[in-house]
């Protein structure tokens, strides 16, 4: 680190001209990202997605998302008598939405398609994979369904999972004005930390390391498909990533400055200190999320991949253009100087003295707390939202009101697609019909190497226990025709994702945990503190899904705050996204917090001193730190769409508990508790490790209790 920083004052104007031409590259590549990010969420090798392939081989269309077009007729009609009519409507449709499957009443003559009063009648539409992020062919099929109906004297309406989920926002929600709004909560902590013209220091670090993480993922879309999810986990992540790293640099800066150390080395003294804390927390998060590799799911796999790119590129930044820009105007910038690095912080100074005096009872506390966050996690459902969680206004939500006050259920959303051989349709359909749970079972199309029967569930198939139904249309159907049974849909997705993804959870969890775990050996000399921080994080996240949990699958909180029904469920994708960011960004404080400790130890010798001073520097830091971090996932919980609001809710709230309660709390209490342990790391492990070994101290109690203090050579024993 001292190399490293010494080389780039001494080449700061290069280094600077490097990171330019860098940022203006990204500038350029962020506005032509979007539009090589697919929107693949598909599952290869598991038998939903082997149907979905063949149903889009044979006749384009995808089950990605299903539209519901409905149509009612005048009071005192009925539709068969206006059959001529509502035919020409949807023909209207097919005609000028090319590519699109159409299923309905006039083209099947299924009754099932009329309502109890038969004044309404519905069509499925199903279209090409959207290529874009935004309404895709709803914004299509809308305005000629209306116009149609209107022409014929009818009432229409279009809805679908995902109009609803999207809360009537066809436009989608806006990378820039979210990191925007990310960015000025990050400005105001920033303001309230350095008092000074330096705020804006670390706000320029991420605009840099935001913008060439961009420019390195556009080239990775030339030979791998990146999500296009990946662009706001950059943008928003990166954000409160970048910023966090600056603030831990800078603020080691200005404490060395205070201290009387001339502008070079404060700029070297930070690097080898907070610069080495940066690099093992960046090393950390990126292992966290490039584990995800593990899981044979591409858009998960390009999320890791994407999202590793977000801690190595901000570590890159921060350890050689802040470190140039601090050795050059950093001084100047620095004003006023309202707020001085020269002392730790009194509040937090006083908050560790306290926990040392009453750290049984600190641990205590914590653990009550986590205890009482955790046990909602029990109950966790994996599936899809509920319908009744998703839009509460609005024409999607209005066209499926119209439906059920018809008599026709919700599970017009999520139609389970069977396709069987060609000829054994007719057949299918009858099986599928006669079995319990479902409404409507009709041949939708028998005219290529395959037939496809559309069956529509009584309820929407989102979870484990709504899923009931679709193994038991595959198992009738199996039973009934000859030739292979392929069963796509959303509920078959879902039994996917839990073959796919849970299945190999386990392993995903121990390659992060046992690569952290080596990692943090060697960044703190200790067997017990790396041990204790992979605990602590895996407590943390069980915490943080057990308040999941209790806000959005319940309903506890989730309608006042954002006006959406208790979930019933957690999206299968989103426990898997959040345990790998969470896991490496918590794991940042951890890192902040004990390397600061680490070296007041060796400094002193003393385990409750150095808890106190490792609280003291650090406290604020990492309180201001998450708070930046927390604004960063409150602008993704703005975003339409239930499943980003409880991406960014868990996120946000993760961050928040892992400072206060784990960090402030019970990190430091059982630092204290465990005394001279924590610092004790064996030769032969060290010498596995490459690093400096740590023998175990004598038991020596020190000035606050704990016994920590190490005898000194040729002393006699206390």
């Amino acid at each position: 680190m001292e190399s490293l920083a010494r080389t780039v004052i001494h080449h700061r104007r290069i280094v600077g001209g490097i990171w330019l031409v860098l940022f203006l590259l990204g500038g350029w590549s962020a506005s032509q990202l979007s539009d090589r990010l697919t929107f693949d969420f598909s599952l290869p090798g598991q038998p939903g997605d082997t149907a979905e392939q063949q149903l889009i081989e044979s006749y384009g269309v995808t089950t990605f998302d299903t539209y519901v077009a409905v149509l009612t007729v005048p009071e005192g009609q009925g539709v068969p008598d206006r059959r001529s009519d509502v035919a020409g409507v949807y023909r209207d449709v097919e005609q000028a939405v090319p590519g699109i499957r159409l299923t309905s009443y006039p083209s099947t003559g299924d009754r099932a398609f009329l309502s109890d009063d038969e004044r309404t009648t519905f069509a499925l539409i199903q279209g090409p994979m959207a290529q874009s992020f935004g309404p895709g062919i709803a914004a299509e099929i809308e305005p000629v369904l209306e116009a149609a109906a209107g022409q014929a004297g009818l009432e229409s309406g279009l809805t679908s999972y995902g109009l609803l989920s999207e809360g009537g926002d066809s436009e989608g929600p806006s990378v820039l004005a979210e990191t925007l709004l990310g960015g000025a909560g990050a400005l105001v902590v920033l303001l309230f930390v350095f008092a000074s013209f330096l705020a804006f220091v670390p706000l320029l670090i991420a605009a840099v390391s935001i913008l060439t993480t961009f420019l390195i993922v556009l080239g990775l879309t030339t030979f791998s498909e990146v999500n296009f999810v990946v662009q706001f986990l950059i943008s928003l992540i990166g954000l409160g990533v970048a910023i966090d790293y600056s603030l831990l640099l800078v603020s080691r800066w200005r404490e060395e400055r205070a201290a009387g150390r001339d502008n070079e080395d404060a700029v070297v003294t930070a690097m080898k200190t907070a610069g080495h804390a940066v690099l093992a927390s960046g090393g950390t998060v990126a292992i966290s999320l490039v584990a995800l590799i593990v899981v044979p799911v591409p858009f998960l796999r390009s999320m890791g991949i994407g999202g590793m790119l977000i801690p190595l590129i901000s570590v890159a930044v921060v350890l050689t253009l802040l470190p140039a820009l601090l050795s050059s105007i950093g001084p100047r910038v620095d004003w006023p100087r309202i707020r001085s690095e020269g002392t730790a912080s009194r509040g937090w100074t006083a908050w560790a003295e306290r926990i040392v005096r009453r750290r049984g009872l600190a641990a205590l506390v914590a653990a009550v707390v986590l205890g009482l966050l955790i046990a909602p996690v029990f109950s966790i459902k994996i599936g899809n939202a509920d319908v009744a969680s998703l839009a509460r206004s609005g024409p999607a939500y209005d066209t499926l009101t119209t439906l059920t006050s018809a008599g026709v259920g919700e599970g017009v959303l999520t139609p389970i697609e069977v396709l069987v051989p060609t000829g054994q349709a007719d057949r299918a359909a009858r099986s599928a019909g006669g079995v319990d749970g479902v409404q409507l079972a009709t041949v939708g199309e028998d005219s290529a190497d395959v037939a496809v029967i559309d069956v529509l569930p009584e309820v929407a198939t989102v979870d484990s226990a709504s899923n009931e139904v679709v193994a038991a249309v595959r198992s009738a159907v199996e039973q009934s025709v000859d030739g292979q049974v392929l069963v796509t849909g959303a509920g078959a997705t879902v039994e996917d994702y839990f073959t796919a993804v849970y299945d190999k959870f386990p392993y995903v969890l121990a390659l992060i945990a046992l690569i952290t775990f080596l990692l943090l050996v060697r960044t703190f000399r200790s067997v017990l503190l790396p041990l204790k921080a992979v605990l602590l994080n895996l407590i943390s996240l069980a915490a943080v899904f057990g308040t999941v949990v209790f806000f959005w699958q319940l309903g506890n909180g989730s309608d006042a705050v954002f006006d959406v029904s208790a979930t019933g469920a957690i999206t299968f994708w989103v426990p898997v996204v959040i345990f790998a960011f969470l896991f490496g960004l918590s794991m940042d404080y951890e890192v902040f917090i004990l390397a600061r400790m680490r070296e007041e130890y060796d400094a002193t010798g003393d385990t409750a001193k150095a808890v106190v001073t490792g609280i003291g520097r650090t406290g604020r830091l990492v309180t201001s730190a998450a708070l930046i971090l927390f604004f960063a996932f409150a602008a993704l919980a703005s975003a339409p769409g239930t499943e980003i609001k409880v991406l960014g809710t868990a996120l946000g709230v993760g961050i928040l508990i892992d400072a206060t309660i784990v960090r402030a709390l019970l990190v430091p209490a059982l630092v204290v508790l465990l005394g001279r342990w924590n610092w004790w790391l064996p030769d032969w492990l060290a010498r596995l490790l490459l690093v400096e070994p740590s023998p175990l101290a004598p038991p020596v109690r020190g000035p606050q209790g704990g016994m920590t203090k190490p005898v000194p050579e040729h002393s006699a024993p206390v």
